[in-house]
C-alpha cells in the first residue's frame, strides 16, 4: 500500500504518516512535507523516485505526471487497468493527502500580485481530484481535522464506500471552494468585483431547527469561520428565523459601538430600540417602544446579560436573547423556561463579521452589491438646510434614528427621543403611511413624542410628512434629500421652526 502526503498545512501530519506507516504504508512525499517527514524518523520516499523527473520551474512542475496519477486514477476493479500499470511500471497510491497552497493567507498578507500567483496550487487540486474521481479504491484527505479519524477507519477495518463518499464529497468541495477563491480574488482586483461569474462559498456551520416553515429544511452557512468563531449556543436550539432575526438586532446594536444598548426585533422588524446609562436601563427603554411586538421576539444586548437584566426580561416572553456575554446566574434564571433560546458572542461588545458584499435570492439568480454601511460622516458631515440648528442632544437622537432607519424595511421612519426610539413605522409603500402607522401604534401606547427626533432612510418626496412630523411634536429631522421639491420641504421645516439635515446617501433596505 502507498500513501502520497503533500501539505501546506502541516498541522498533525508527522503523526499521521507515522501511524499510516505503522499500519503498512509507503510513504511518498513532496518538497518541505518530504523534509519534514524525514527530518522526524519517517522513511519516505521523495516524489523524483516516483516520477523519475526532476522537481521544475520553481517547484511550479513536480506532481503532474503520469506515474502519479496513474497510481492514483487507475480502476482497480478493471483487469485491463491492471495488466496496464504492470506494462508501464505504475504503483498503485491507495491514499492521497493534500491541501492546497495558502491562496488566502496570502492575498491576506500581501498585495504582491507575483507572490500572489505563485501561490496558486496547480498539482495539488490535479491530485485531489484525481484521487476523489477514483473513491472506489483510494482514501482522499484535505482536512488535517481528519487524520484521527481516518486512522481509526483503517485500524478497525471500517473503510467502507460510504466512508471514501465522504471524504471525496469533502475533496471536490475543498478544491471547488479554492478555485472560487482564486477566481473572485482576481474580479475584486480587475473588475471591481463583478465579473461574467460570482462564487458565494459558505461552510456549514449547523442545521438550524427547520427553515422558515417546519415543512422547510435549513442550514446556516458561514463566511471566514464567523459564527463558529462568534456564536455559542447557551440554551435552545436557532431555526431559521431565529438567525434572521439575529442578524438584524445584532447589526443595529453592534452600529454604537461599546455604548449600552439593547435592540428589540420581531419578525425580522425593530420594535425598540434604546441607549442607557446600563444595560438594564436600556432594555427598559427600549421595551417602551413597542411591549406588544416585542413579546416572542428577539433582544440583542450589546454588552453582558447579568441577573438582574435577565430578571427584567423573565417578565414576559422574549424567544431569543442574543448577547456579547452571559453570567451563569443569568442564564439559571431562565432555567424553567423550555420556549426561550439563548446564544452568545462570548465578547465584550456585539462583533459583526463586516462583510463587503451581500446578496439576496431572486428566481432563477440572485442580485449581489456591496454592502451598504452607514459611515458616521454621514451624520457629523450632514448639510443644515433649515433656519434652526439641532442641539447636542438632539443630533445624538437624530444618529440612533438614522441608523436604525437605515437597517429598517423600506419605506420607514423612526422617533427617537432622550436616546430612545419611540416609535417606527417600516415595511410600507408611502412613507406618509409609515409615519402614520407609527404615530398611530405611539398614540395607543401613550408613548410621549413631543420633542423627538425623527429619520427617513430616503428623501421626503412631498411637505405632507414634514406637516405630520409637526403635528406629532417632532423637533429634528434628518434624511438624504434629494427630492425634486426638497425646497418645500425645507420651507416647511422653517415653518415649524424645526432642524432639518440632508445626508446625500440613501440607505433602502429591500
Amino acid at each position: 500500500m502507498r500513501a502520497l502526503i503533500s501539505v501546506s498545512d502541516k498541522t498533525g501530519v508527522v503523526e499521521f504518516a507515522k501511524d499510516l506507516e505503522s499500519l503498512g504504508y509507503e510513504i511518498v512525499s513532496t518538497g518541505g512535507t518530504f523534509k519534514l517527514l524525514h527530518q522526524e524518523g519517517v522513511k519516505a520516499i521523495e516524489i523524483d523516485a516516483v516520477t523519475k523527473f526532476p522537481e521544475c520551474f520553481e517547484g511550479r512542475v513536480k506532481t503532474l505526471n503520469p506515474f502519479v496519477h496513474g497510481g492514483i486514477l487507475y480502476r482497480r476493479d478493471k483487469e485491463s487497468h491492471i495488466n496496464q500499470a504492470k506494462e508501464l511500471g505504475v504503483t498503485g497510491i491507495d491514499l492521497v493527502c493534500v491541501n492546497l497552497y495558502p491562496f488566502k493567507e496570502t492575498i491576506c498578507r500581501t498585495d504582491d500580485f507575483e507572490e500572489i500567483v505563485e501561490n496558486i496550487d496547480i498539482g495539488g487540486p490535479a491530485m485531489v481530484r484525481s484521487a476523489a474521481k477514483n473513491f472506489n479504491s483510494v482514501l482522499i484527505v484535505t482536512d488535517v481535522n481528519d487524520f484521527d479519524t481516518v486512522i481509526d477507519v483503517l485500524k478497525n477495518d471500517k473503510n467502507t464506500l460510504e466512508f471514501r463518499r465522504s471524504l471525496m464529497i469533502k475533496a471536490f468541495e475543498h478544491t471547488a471552494a479554492y478555485d472560487s477563491m482564486i477566481a473572485n480574488y482576481m474580479n475584486e482586483r480587475f473588475n471591481d468585483g463583478f465579473g461574467e461569474k460570482q462564487f458565494i462559498v459558505g461552510t456549514k456551520a449547523f442545521e438550524t431547527r427547520y427553515g422558515e416553515n417546519p415543512h422547510q429544511k435549513g442550514a446556516l452557512y458561514e463566511f471566514d469561520y464567523f459564527f463558529s468563531n462568534n456564536f455559542k449556543t447557551l440554551k435552545g436550539e436557532a431555526s431559521f428565523n431565529n438567525m434572521t432575526d439575529i442578524n438584524g438586532a445584532v447589526k443595529i446594536a453592534a452600529s454604537f459601538g461599546e455604548l449600552p444598548c439593547v435592540s428589540i426585533i420581531k419578525h425580522a422588524n425593530p420594535c425598540g430600540f434604546a441607549i442607557g446609562e446600563d444595560l438594564l436601563d436600556a432594555y427598559t427603554k427600549a421595551l417602551r417602544c413597542d411591549p406588544i411586538s416585542a413579546f416572542g421576539g428577539v433582544v440583542a444586548i450589546n454588552g453582558t446579560l447579568d441577573k438582574k437584566l435577565a430578571e427584567k426580561i423573565n417578565e414576559i416572553f422574549i424567544e431569543v436573547i442574543i448577547a456579547a456575554n452571559v453570567d451563569v446566574d443569568a442564564l439559571e434564571v431562565f432555567a424553567s423556561k423550555k420556549r426561550i433560546k439563548i446564544f452568545t458572542q462570548e465578547s465584550k461588545t456585539l462583533v459583526l463579521n463586516d462583510d463587503a458584499y451581500d446578496f439576496k435570492h431572486v428566481d432563477g439568480g440572485f442580485v449581489y452589491q456591496q454592502s451598504d454601511k452607514v459611515l458616521q460622516s454621514e451624520i457629523t458631515d450632514a448639510s443644515l438646510q433649515s433656519k434652526r440648528v439641532a442641539s447636542k442632544e438632539e443630533m445624538s437622537d437624530l444618529e440612533i434614528a438614522y441608523k436604525v432607519a437605515a437597517l429598517t424595511k423600506s419605506n420607514c421612519v423612526v422617533y427617537v427621543k432622550d436616546a430612545a426610539m419611540v416609535a417606527i413605522g417600516m415595511g410600507m409603500t408611502s412613507r406618509v403611511d409609515a409615519a402614520k402607522a407609527a404615530l398611530t401604534k405611539a398614540k395607543d401606547l401613550d408613548i410621549d413624542i413631543n420633542g423627538c427626533a425623527l429619520a427617513s432612510e430616503a428623501f421626503f418626496p412631498f411637505r405632507d410628512s414634514i406637516d405630520a412630523a409637526a403635528l406629532a411634536g417632532v423637533k429634528s429631522i434628518i434624511q438624504p434629500g434629494g427630492s425634486i421639491r426638497d425646497d418645500e420641504v425645507i420651507q416647511a421645516a422653517d415653518e415649524y421652526a424645526m432642524a432639518l439635515y440632508f445626508t446625500g446617501t440613501r440607505h433602502f433596505l429591500h
